[in-house]
């Protein structure tokens, strides 16, 4: 049976920590097709500034042209209301029956799963492939934590470049944020005025 990894986020914006991840998913021998899935509406944070869904649609389409198994899911902009994962894997199970899903976390959505909507149902219909991160407090208990409540986790041991959004967002036109966004996304964000670029 194929594999399918599931790669969601705000991508607020598409930064070099998100090209890692999806770089490191895609040299998974494993993992035959990856979804690479904007949110639309994130249930569990509050954005400041949320770029227009068409802009994050094509940060996330240009990221994308860059890897063989990735390909842009628009699966979260087919329903009204929050996008909540649970909602959405049942949904891409419908669509992919013959693959295994395996979804994309990193090490906050790792120590935080227990607090998302059905939880102990989701953790049955996927796989979880978590991205450590050294900021980030009880990541190791975490996972041990799941794996004892019947989640399969497989942890992607690569070194991904610690990046805040937030800070990303607030100094977009810096030399810092251009060593930050993957090229041709930052001449998206400079040419279309994204974030004030």
């Amino acid at each position: 049976m194929t594999v399918t990894a599931i790669f969601g986020g705000t991508f607020n914006p598409f930064h070099i920590g998100h090209y890692e991840m999806l770089s490191a998913i895609n040299n998974l021998d494993f993992v035959d097709k990856i979804l690479l899935m904007p949110d639309k509406i994130p249930p569990h944070k509050s954005c400041p500034f949320l770029a227009d869904d068409k802009d994050r649609i094509e940060m996330c389409r240009l990221a994308a042209e860059d890897f063989s198994k990735a390909e842009l899911c628009l699966t979260e902009f087919e329903r009204e209301g929050k996008s909540y994962t649970f909602d959405t894997v049942l949904r891409l199970k419908e669509i992919y029956k013959d693959t295994k899903l395996s979804f994309v976390c990193g090490a906050d959505m790792i120590t935080s799963f227990k607090t998302w909507y059905r939880w102990e149902e989701l953790a049955e219909m996927v796989d979880l492939l978590a991205f450590s991160r050294k900021g980030v407090q009880g990541f190791n208990e975490a996972v041990e934590d799941l794996r004892k409540s019947g989640a399969n986790i497989t942890v992607i041991p690569d070194v991904i470049t610690e990046v805040s959004s937030t800070e990303l967002r607030d100094a977009i036109s810096s030399k810092k944020a251009e060593k930050l966004i993957p090229h041709k996304i930052y001449s998206y964000i400079k040419e279309k005025g994204i974030y004030d670029a």
